[in-house]
């Protein structure tokens, strides 16, 4: 008689970034394929969470916007509009 014993998938998770005053908090967040990542926008200003030649998320003022990671890579992002506003994304596989 064989014994299988199988892994459970994981389950994704939701990873919120706070933006306020300007800035991404976290700035560096870890994070696995199939994951969202939520950013709240608590200043009166839009901002975006933008990976240059890559990807680009709108991010209007007091509201929030999410996207779900596809691959694993690791990202450095910045808001388009405020260029000073930096983050840190590293994906890794499940």
């Amino acid at each position: 008689m064989a014994l299988t014993i199988a892994a459970a998938p994981a389950k994704a998770e939701t990873i919120e970034v706070t933006i306020e005053k300007l800035v991404f908090s976290p700035a560096s967040i870890e994070a696995k394929v199939g994951d969202t990542i939520e950013w709240v926008n608590k200043d009166v200003f839009a901002h975006t969470a933008t990976v240059k030649g890559d990807w680009e998320v709108m991010i209007p003022p007091k509201t929030s916007a999410s996207m779900i990671l596809q691959k694993a890579e690791a990202f450095d992002y910045f808001c388009r509009f405020h260029p000073n506003m930096k983050g840190r994304l590293t994906v890794t596989s499940p």
